[in-house]
C-alpha cells in the first residue's frame, strides 16, 4: 500500500462512508502502528514504553506527554537521529529558510501556543498529505458541487491570514507551496496579521478571494470592516481558526459576508484535528487523530461535561510522534449524534479564547489588535521563555517576561520593547504606554497562562 495523496483522499472518503466501524478500525490500527514505530526508533519513547504490551490499541495505556517534557527530551524524542535541537533551532532562527525543507525532507514549525512556551516541531510529508486530504474532504462537504463551482468561477483564490516573519505552521506551509510552484501557488496568497487594518483591507479588496482562512480574532476585525463597507469582498467560505468562537460570532460573520462560515479547532501539533459543522460543533477526524477529554488525573471525562484538559494523538507525523499529548484545552464531547449527520465525534471547546485588545485614540475610532500580533512578536524575540501582556488601563500595557536560562533580561527587554513600539506605531498607537513588570507571568487558578489579557471593562451588551 502506497499512502500517496490520491490514496489518502480515497481512504478518507471510504472511512466516512463506512461510518463508526471503519473509523474505529483505522484509528486502532494506526495508533498501534505509530506506537510500535515510536518505540522502535525514538529513544525517548523506547524508555517511556518499556513496560507496555507488545502491541497497543488503547490510548489509555500510554503515559501522558506535553510540550515542556518533549522539548526537554528533543534529541531523543525524534525518530530521525539527524534531527537535533541545535540544528532545528538554528534552522528556525533563519527567516530566509521559511518553507525550505529541513534536511531536505521535513517542514519546521514553531509555536508558543496557549501556554506561551515556545515549541519547535518537525513535520513530515505524511503529516502534510493527510492534512491536505482531510481539508479537501471538508471543503467538499461544506460547499457541495454548487459552491465549489462558484468558487472556481471566481478564480478559486485563497486568502490565508497568517503570522509572518517566523516559521509558524500556516506561513511555513504557504511558503513551502510558493517554493514548489505550480497551480496551487498561483491560487494562494498570504496576508500578514501584522498589517495595519487599512492596508489589509485594501489588499483584500484588490485580491477578491473566494476563500478566507485564518485566525478568528483577525477575521472578527475584518468582519467589522465588511459591516462598515470598507471591506468589500464576496467569499464563498470564511474559515476562522486558532481561537474559540461563539455562535453569535459565526452568525455575525455569515451575515456580514453573506457566506458559509465553518470553524476549525486544531494546533500545530495536529493541524487537521477537527473541522466544524453548520450546527457549531467541531468534528474530530478520528481516523487520523485520537482526542481524549480527561480530568486533572487524566481519567476520562464523561460525554456532556467539560474536561480539565484534552489529550491528543497525531497518527500521521512519524518524525516527532505526538502521542497522548496534553494540549491544555477544556473540551466537551457531545453525548449523542450530531444533527448534521456527520458520524465523526463532535466536541465543543472552552479553552483558547482569543481576546482582542481595544485602544482609544484621540478623536478617532478605537483601534483593535488581535492577540496573535503580540504572540508571534514574542515568539520571534530571542531569549523569551514565557510572556504575558496585560492591558492594565485603556492605554497601558504591562509586559511580564520570563527569560530563558543564560539570556540577558535587559537585552531581551530592549528587543521586546523595540518591537512592541514598532507594532504600536504602525497602528497609530504611539500614545500607548509600555510598562516592564518586575513580576513574572501569572497563572490562572487552573494553572494556565493567559498570554494576552484585555482591560477589564464592563460588558456593554445586555
Amino acid at each position: 500500500m502506497t499512502e500517496n495523496a490520491a490514496w489518502l483522499g480515497r481512504d478518507v472518503r471510504r472511512a466516512r462512508k463506512e461510518g463508526l466501524p471503519g473509523l474505529a478500525r483505522r484509528r486502532r490500527d494506526r495508533l498501534a502502528d505509530m506506537v510500535a514505530r515510536a518505540r522502535a526508533t525514538s529513544p525517548y519513547y523506547r524508555r517511556l514504553y518499556r513496560d507496555l504490551p507488545e502491541r497497543v490499541h488503547d490510548p489509555a495505556l500510554l503515559p501522558v506527554t506535553d510540550k515542556k517534557t518533549l522539548m526537554e527530551h528533543f534529541d531523543d524524542w525524534a525518530t530521525d537521529r539527524a534531527v537535533t535541537y541545535e540544528t532545528v533551532r538554528a534552522f528556525s532562527d533563519d527567516p530566509g529558510r521559511i518553507g525550505e525543507r529541513f534536511l531536505g525532507r521535513y517542514m519546521v514549525a514553531t509555536t508558543s501556543g496557549t501556554s506561551g512556551r515556545r515549541g519547535l516541531f518537525v513535520l513530515d510529508d505524511r503529516y502534510m498529505d493527510v492534512a491536505a486530504a482531510l481539508t479537501t474532504r471538508a471543503l467538499a462537504s461544506w460547499l457541495g458541487p454548487a459552491g465549489l463551482l462558484r468558487a472556481a468561477a471566481g478564480g478559486g483564490r485563497f486568502a490565508q491570514l497568517v503570522a509572518t516573519g517566523g516559521h509558524y505552521v500556516g506561513f511555513a506551509a504557504y511558503s513551502r507551496t510558493q517554493r514548489a510552484g505550480g497551480w496551487r501557488s498561483k491560487r494562494l496568497r498570504a496576508f500578514s496579521v501584522h498589517t495595519p487594518m487599512p492596508r489589509l483591507v485594501a489588499a483584500l479588496n484588490e485580491y477578491r478571494p473566494a476563500f478566507v482562512i485564518g485566525y478568528a480574532s483577525t477575521i472578527m476585525l475584518l468582519t467589522a470592516e465588511q459591516e462598515a463597507g470598507r471591506l468589500r469582498i464576496d467569499p464563498v467560505l470564511v474559515q476562522p481558526a486558532g481561537e474559540t468562537m461563539t455562535t453569535h460570532d459565526t452568525d455575525r460573520i455569515a451575515r456580514a459576508f453573506r457566506t458559509t462560515v465553518r470553524t476549525m479547532y486544531s494546533a500545530t501539533e495536529c493541524t487537521y484535528l477537527s473541522h466544524g459543522c453548520a450546527h457549531g460543533w467541531y468534528h474530530v477526524n478520528s481516523d487520523w487523530a485520537v482526542l481524549e477529554p480527561v480530568d486533572a488525573d487524566h481519567r476520562p471525562t464523561p460525554p456532556g461535561e467539560f474536561s480539565h484538559t484534552v489529550l491528543i494523538s497525531n497518527l500521521a507525523n512519524r518524525v516527532q510522534p505526538f502521542l497522548r499529548y496534553d494540549l491544555g484545552d477544556s473540551v466537551l464531547l457531545r453525548p449523542d449524534p450530531c444533527p448534521c449527520g456527520n458520524p465523526l465525534p463532535a466536541i465543543r471547546v472552552r479553552g483558547r479564547a482569543g481576546d482582542i485588545l481595544t485602544f482609544p485614540t484621540p478623536g478617532n475610532a478605537p483601534v483593535q489588535l488581535a492577540p496573535l500580533a503580540f504572540g508571534t512578536l514574542f515568539d520571534r524575540t530571542p531569549g523569551v521563555e514565557l510572556f504575558q501582556v496585560e492591558q492594565t488601563a485603556p492605554s497601558t500595557l504591562r509586559i511580564r517576561l520570563r527569560t530563558a536560562a543564560g539570556a540577558d533580561p535587559d537585552g531581551v527587554w530592549h528587543i521586546a520593547h523595540r518591537e512592541l513600539t514598532r507594532l504600536l506605531t504602525d497602528n497609530k498607537l504611539d500614545h500607548v504606554t509600555l510598562q516592564r513588570a518586575e513580576e513574572p507571568p501569572r497563572q490562572t487558578a487552573g494553572g494556565k497562562y493567559r498570554t494576552v489579557i484585555p482591560f477589564d471593562r464592563p460588558d456593554p451588551r445586555p
